[in-house]
């Protein structure tokens, strides 16, 4: 039986040094793979995909279902995945919520996961 990780904050950016800087705490190391858990889905992957490179800086969660053609409450549930990992920001506009990239968490993930941050 795999082993579950424990659940923590993972809203906020990651913050620890790169991966490439030294063997990494465990703390630090959990809190990356929390992270990276986020996009080991190929739904989750598909949604930030359309997330960043929308026309639209925000993108409400009917449009995401007929885009990926799902049912809303589907989108909603992977949304709410990406949400708790930091990954997006959610926004209610009236009766649609509208979605986008934290593009800080993205960042700060290629600064950990950059094997030339020391060089």
């Amino acid at each position: 039986m795999p082993k579950t990780l424990p659940v923590i904050d993972v809203s906020a950016p990651i913050c620890c040094a790169p991966v490439s800087a030294g063997p990494m705490t465990d703390d630090a190391a959990l809190g990356l793979a929390l992270r990276l858990k986020a996009l080991a889905d190929p739904v989750w992957i598909k949604l930030m995909s359309i997330l960043l490179t929308a026309d639209e800086r925000e993108v409400c969660t009917c449009d995401l279902a007929i885009d990926l053609n799902l049912a809303e409450s589907t989108v909603s549930h992977h949304l709410t995945q990406l949400r708790k990992a930091g990954m997006i920001v959610s926004t209610r506009r009236g009766m649609n919520v509208c979605h986008r990239v934290h593009t800080a968490a993205l960042d700060a993930l290629l600064v950990v996961l950059n094997p030339n941050c020391c060089s």
